[in-house]
Protein backbone atom coordinates (compact mmCIF):
# COMPACT_ATOMS: atom_id res chain seq x y z
CA UNK A 1 0.00 0.00 0.00
CA UNK A 2 1.48 3.35 -0.93
CA UNK A 3 1.48 6.46 1.25
CA UNK A 4 -1.36 8.09 -0.73
CA UNK A 5 -3.80 5.21 -0.23
CA UNK A 6 -6.56 5.57 2.30
CA UNK A 7 -8.41 2.85 4.13
CA UNK A 8 -12.18 2.81 3.61
CA UNK A 9 -14.27 4.06 6.53
CA UNK A 10 -17.23 1.92 7.58
CA UNK A 11 -20.61 3.52 7.02
CA UNK A 12 -22.83 0.99 8.77
CA UNK A 13 -25.44 1.96 11.36
CA UNK A 14 -23.55 0.27 14.23
CA UNK A 15 -20.39 2.30 13.62
CA UNK A 16 -22.31 5.54 13.22
CA UNK A 17 -24.21 4.96 16.47
CA UNK A 18 -20.99 4.39 18.43
CA UNK A 19 -21.00 0.61 19.05
CA UNK A 20 -17.27 0.29 19.84
CA UNK A 21 -17.18 -3.51 19.72
CA UNK A 22 -18.73 -3.68 16.25
CA UNK A 23 -16.61 -0.76 15.06
CA UNK A 24 -13.40 -2.48 16.17
CA UNK A 25 -14.44 -5.67 14.34
CA UNK A 26 -15.25 -3.69 11.17
CA UNK A 27 -11.96 -1.76 11.33
CA UNK A 28 -10.01 -5.05 11.51
CA UNK A 29 -11.89 -6.41 8.49
CA UNK A 30 -11.29 -3.20 6.51
CA UNK A 31 -7.59 -3.14 7.44
CA UNK A 32 -7.13 -6.76 6.40
CA UNK A 33 -8.91 -6.16 3.09
CA UNK A 34 -6.70 -3.15 2.36
CA UNK A 35 -3.69 -5.51 2.18
CA UNK A 36 -5.23 -8.11 -0.14
CA UNK A 37 -5.35 -8.23 -3.94
CA UNK A 38 -8.66 -7.82 -5.78
CA UNK A 39 -9.67 -11.48 -5.88
CA UNK A 40 -8.70 -12.11 -2.26
CA UNK A 41 -10.80 -9.08 -1.20
CA UNK A 42 -13.73 -10.44 -3.18
CA UNK A 43 -13.41 -13.89 -1.60
CA UNK A 44 -13.04 -12.56 1.95
CA UNK A 45 -16.07 -10.30 1.48
CA UNK A 46 -18.05 -13.21 0.01
CA UNK A 47 -17.05 -15.45 2.92
CA UNK A 48 -18.05 -12.79 5.46
CA UNK A 49 -21.39 -12.20 3.70
CA UNK A 50 -22.15 -15.94 3.67
CA UNK A 51 -21.27 -16.16 7.37
CA UNK A 52 -23.70 -13.34 8.19
CA UNK A 53 -26.56 -15.04 6.32
CA UNK A 54 -29.63 -13.18 5.01
CA UNK A 55 -28.74 -9.54 4.30
CA UNK A 56 -25.02 -10.28 4.61
CA UNK A 57 -24.14 -8.89 1.19
CA UNK A 58 -25.72 -5.52 2.00
CA UNK A 59 -24.04 -5.34 5.41
CA UNK A 60 -20.60 -6.30 4.08
CA UNK A 61 -21.01 -3.77 1.27
CA UNK A 62 -21.67 -1.02 3.84
CA UNK A 63 -18.66 -2.08 5.90
CA UNK A 64 -16.15 -2.49 3.07
CA UNK A 65 -17.38 -0.16 0.36
CA UNK A 66 -17.34 -3.00 -2.18
CA UNK A 67 -20.16 -3.24 -4.70
CA UNK A 68 -22.79 -5.87 -3.76
CA UNK A 69 -22.28 -7.67 -7.08
CA UNK A 70 -18.54 -8.02 -6.32
CA UNK A 71 -19.38 -9.60 -2.97
CA UNK A 72 -21.98 -11.88 -4.58
CA UNK A 73 -19.41 -12.97 -7.17
CA UNK A 74 -16.88 -13.78 -4.44
CA UNK A 75 -19.47 -15.79 -2.51
CA UNK A 76 -20.42 -17.73 -5.64
CA UNK A 77 -16.77 -18.40 -6.58
CA UNK A 78 -16.14 -19.80 -3.09
CA UNK A 79 -19.28 -21.93 -3.26
CA UNK A 80 -17.94 -23.41 -6.50
CA UNK A 81 -14.62 -24.29 -4.86
CA UNK A 82 -12.75 -21.67 -6.94
CA UNK A 83 -12.80 -24.19 -9.80
CA UNK A 84 -12.95 -21.47 -12.49
CA UNK A 85 -10.12 -19.41 -11.00
CA UNK A 86 -6.48 -19.96 -12.02
CA UNK A 87 -4.22 -20.60 -9.02
CA UNK A 88 -1.17 -18.87 -10.50
CA UNK A 89 -2.63 -15.47 -11.47
CA UNK A 90 -4.98 -12.79 -10.17
CA UNK A 91 -6.90 -12.12 -13.37
CA UNK A 92 -8.23 -14.48 -16.01
CA UNK A 93 -6.19 -14.63 -19.23
CA UNK A 94 -7.34 -12.79 -22.33
CA UNK A 95 -8.04 -9.31 -21.02
CA UNK A 96 -6.01 -6.16 -21.26
CA UNK A 97 -4.37 -4.22 -24.01
CA UNK A 98 -3.67 -6.02 -27.31
CA UNK A 99 -0.03 -6.82 -28.04
CA UNK A 100 1.75 -4.36 -30.36
CA UNK A 101 2.22 -7.02 -33.06
CA UNK A 102 -1.52 -7.56 -33.26
CA UNK A 103 -2.32 -3.85 -33.62
CA UNK A 104 -0.14 -3.29 -36.71
CA UNK A 105 -2.23 -3.76 -39.85
CA UNK A 106 -0.39 -4.53 -43.09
Amino acid sequence: MDANSTVHECGCESCRSGDDREREDHLRLILLMSRLDEQQRRWLAGCEAARRGHGGIRIVSEITGLHPETIRRGRDELAGGLADRPSNRVRLPGGGRPRAEKKILR
